[in-house]
């Protein structure tokens, strides 16, 4: 074997960082050789399929051994040109980061309604596990502070179909006026990518030493803002996807100081998942759990959990102050509710631009807090908008889990499907009229309307794909 190539692939080792070279083979002193030859393996893709959109056939495919919903595909397909991934019936996951979906069930109470914050959710993966995750009733409030990304994170939520969801854009910091809200806070922290090596170069590129202590000291002022956040007791998970102290265990030791006790995990040695010591030197008693490219089937990830032991007084949950959307009137409720499949379960508003949302009842106070509480936000179930006597539909509405079952639908062919991601007008056998939606293996994709002799296609421009389909259909 020549001693300048990879003993697993054959290949020449990924040129490392000096520096995170030197930092990796202090903290894999005999498995570096194998940590280096895993940079240069395919990386792995992996899927996490939509509990409550059960079309997704994994008959045969490796399961993700901590999260019950994730699987390995052999190979990457074309996502895009995939009508199942367009209707939400799976997320394209990176798998060691599931490990959140284990993390939750040790620690939060699943079985009942929870007030949960994803701090720093673009594009969506995390904030899509935890709406699975969480109990129905539950508040879900996805938080992007970059404006460019909050688009991305609306579409793949809408895609997922949760109506108990939030999208806001806000710094940490902008969040002080909802003290002790929350009983869980996650928060994906913005890192130096250390982990995405394999799946990013451009990331090794980007890596110094100094983006490393950047990175923390950014960390630290979203944890310290994290903090106030939650109510006492409540749970706090903190997350990176890299490998360094100071990024990792440096901030576990800053929270252990400053109001919050680690949660061990107890984790099953055949996932090869490594406990890492977070904690003081002495005591010895926090920890973070480490995904390492040649131990798992994925890529660097670390995560580390908390309880809240000090106390934050709490914001009172004032809904009289809501200023941005009115009631519908009972004619208007009653036209917008036939939408819906369970219309008893929701109250239904207007915005000032004229959107019509479906709020649901069991978080309909606390929805008409965060109008007041967040600027920058959008909430609940977008339904469509009347226009005189007809009501248009929104797509998000098509894609919702609480979308009426027993509307008029099509079943298109994989080829239509995708012409109507091309926002193509479609030809049927059969004239159609009114409103239909548009499925594919008995999901919905989005709106259709027959007028006359053509059929009209829905689907939002900002949507459509520009992709040849031709080889795929």
């Amino acid at each position: 074997m020549n001693p300048h190539t990879s003993s697993l692939t054959g290949l020449p080792p990924v040129e490392l960082p000096p520096a995170f070279q030197a930092q990796m083979q202090a903290q894999l002193p005999t498995e570096f050789p194998d940590f280096q030859s895993a940079l240069t393996e395919p990386t792995p893709v992996s899927i996490r399929l939509n509990p409550s959109k059960k079309m997704y056939d994994a008959a045969g495919l490796e399961p993700v051994p901590w999260c019950s919903t994730g699987f390995y595909l052999p190979e990457r397909p074309n996502f895009t040109l995939d009508p199942l991934f367009q209707a939400g019936a799976y997320y394209v996951q990176e798998a060691s980061s599931m490990l959140l979906n284990e993390v939750l069930r040790q620690t939060a109470n699943l079985n009942r309604p929870l007030r949960v914050l994803d701090l720093c959710a673009a594009p969506g993966g995390k904030s899509t596990l935890l709406a699975s995750a969480l109990h129905p009733d539950s508040l879900l409030v996805c938080n992007e502070v970059i404006r460019s990304r909050v688009s991305v994170l609306r579409e793949n939520l809408d895609k997922w179909g949760y109506p108990n969801v939030v999208v806001s854009n806000h710094d940490s910091e902008d969040m002080t006026n909802m003290t002790g809200f929350f009983d869980v806070v996650v928060v994906d922290a913005p890192c130096s990518g250390e982990g995405l090596f394999r799946k990013d170069p451009d990331a090794m590129e980007e890596w110094s030493e100094a983006s490393v202590l950047l990175c923390s000291a950014r960390q630290k002022r979203i944890l310290a803002a994290a903090a106030t956040l939650l109510d006492k007791d409540g749970i706090l998970i903190y997350s990176t996807c890299t490998y360094n102290d100071t990024e990792n265990a440096e901030n576990v030791r800053y929270l252990t100081e400053n109001g919050f006790r680690n949660i061990p995990l107890i984790l099953p040695s055949d996932w090869n998942v490594v406990e890492r010591q977070a904690g003081d030197a002495e005591t010895g008693d926090a920890v973070g759990y480490q995904c390492y490219p040649h131990r798992v089937r994925g890529e660097g990830f670390f995560i580390s959990v908390f309880k809240k032991t000090t106390f934050t007084a709490p914001v009172k949950l004032d809904a009289r102050t809501f200023r941005s959307i009115r009631a519908l009137r009972p004619r208007e409720a009653a036209s917008a509710a036939k939408w819906l499949q369970n219309p008893a379960d929701f109250s239904f508003w207007e915005k000032p631009n004229g959107d019509v949302m479906a709020l649901p009842k069991a978080l309909e106070k606390t929805f008409l807090f965060l109008d007041s509480a967040l600027r920058q936000k959008g909430f609940g179930l977008e339904m469509g908008q009347f226009k005189g006597q007809d009501f248009i539909p929104s797509h998000a509405l098509a894609l919702s889990t609480a979308v009426n079952q027993n509307l008029p639908g099509i079943e298109l062919s994989k080829e239509n499907a995708l012409r109507y991601f091309k926002k193509e007008n479609l030809v049927f056998d059969e004239p159609v009229k009114g409103w239909l939606l548009a499925q594919y293996k008995g999901l919905n994709l989005g709106w259709v309307k027959g007028v006359g002799n053509r059929v009209n296609n829905y689907l939002p421009k900002d949507w459509r794909i520009r992709m040849d389909i031709k080889e795929y259909v």
